[in-house]
């Protein structure tokens, strides 16, 4: 449908990211306050890297390495699954992919600073304890937990499975989770500070929605005839499409450090779409020239939604799951190894010197100034 008809946004279901960045960088400033506390541990052998306060993982510096921290949450994927589960008679709960897509919401994140995750942690409440009675669906959460932490060339360690009466909706959960890693030779650190005009722009390809926008997808779905089961261009009911597993993109990342890539910078494309490839503090303009196609699950949403170009771009991933940022002489070996991990990847745009920061995606004719990004 044409952009000027009024249509759905993410802050009209709810999920405005307006309202919620200014909490997380008075969060960033309030932590930034406790810094010091970390030198009274162990004689001062340890300190906090100012420099990773804003970006997606936290860092603390040892002598020889770094130690990488993140805590992560589904988000609300987990009721299409529930709803799915119930369509299709209880013959598949999904949670085997809603684990993945937990698990991945983490190490994506930690991985943005050559971080490698070393243990996973789940936290799974519940509304009512009743919700573990289902044995197909807790023995798909656990086996896809399992699974996708070998993907991510790491441990499940630990968990926390508490019942929230009164907070949690019986029969829901809320599924999320903490990772600990490192960065070891501390030279394998990627920081935004290594970024330099010129630079290119490789994207590597989503397996879909991921796990950001399915407040917006949900309400898609309240207004379809069909609901979940609506028929997509490609045959695939919607429902079945919006629980494709995300990517976990570890690998990719470890590898290119291991074949000797020099990663100048690392997106994980999550909550504000593209505008994350201006999350790096510096004044760069991120000159986009060639998009991958995005799935048929944006596609559907655009339409029935009446969304416009600009918001599908400003918080979906439109089919760009990570970005690798790499000199122009590193950009074939990013591309194999990627297409090793299999998973696709597209030599998509350059950095260029400027005074201020916009991305700027020529294919779909948008731009993002940088006041749109406010995470730091």
């Amino acid at each position: 449908m044409p952009d000027d008809k009024a249509g759905m946004t993410c802050a009209g279901v709810g999920v405005d990211y307006d309202a919620m960045d200014p909490f997380k960088r008075a969060c960033q400033l309030a932590g930034l306050g406790t810094a010091g506390n970390i030198t009274r541990i162990a004689g001062g052998e340890f300190q906090e890297f100012e420099p990773s306060r804003g970006e997606s993982v936290y860092l603390i510096e040892a002598a020889k390495s770094y130690v990488a921290f993140v805590i992560e949450g589904l988000g609300t994927k987990n009721l299409v699954a529930d709803a799915m589960y119930e369509l299709n008679g209880g013959r598949d709960s999904y949670y085997d992919h809603i684990a993945q897509d937990t698990v991945a919401m983490i190490v994506n994140d930690m991985i943005t600073m050559g971080g490698l995750p070393l243990s996973v942690a789940m936290h799974l409440a519940v509304g009512n304890s009743d919700w573990f009675k289902d044995e197909k669906r807790s023995n798909e959460l656990i086996s896809g937990w399992k699974t996708a932490c070998d993907l991510s060339r790491c441990t499940w360690g630990c968990g926390e499975t508490p019942t929230l009466r009164d907070v949690i909706i019986p029969g829901t959960v809320e599924l999320s989770g903490a990772a600990v890693g490192f960065v070891k030779p501390k030279d394998r650190l990627v920081q935004p500070k290594n970024i330099v005009a010129g630079d290119a722009i490789v994207i590597i390809g989503s397996s879909g929605i991921h796990a950001n926008g399915l407040t917006m997808a949900r309400e898609i779905a309240k207004e379809l005839d069909n609901g979940f089961l609506t028929e997509l261009s490609d045959g695939r009911s919607y429902g079945d499409a919006l629980l494709d597993p995300t990517h976990i993109y570890v690998g990719l990342v470890e590898d290119c450090l291991n074949r000797g890539v020099d990663i100048h910078y690392l997106v994980n494309i999550t909550g504000h779409g593209w505008r994350k490839l201006m999350r790096a503090p510096q004044s760069f303009h991120y000159v986009i020239t060639s998009v991958p196609e995005p799935q048929p699950v944006f596609r559907f949403i655009k339409e029935h939604g009446r969304v416009q170009t600009g918001e599908m771009y400003g918080y979906f991933n439109m089919g760009a799951g990570f970005a690798v940022y790499v000199s122009p002489d590193d950009v074939a070996s990013v591309l194999v190894v990627a297409s090793e991990n299999n998973l696709t990847a597209l030599n998509a745009g350059t950095i260029i010197e400027a005074e201020d920061k916009k991305v700027i995606i020529h294919p779909v004719g948008l731009q993002y100034d940088g006041e749109t990004l406010a995470v730091r």
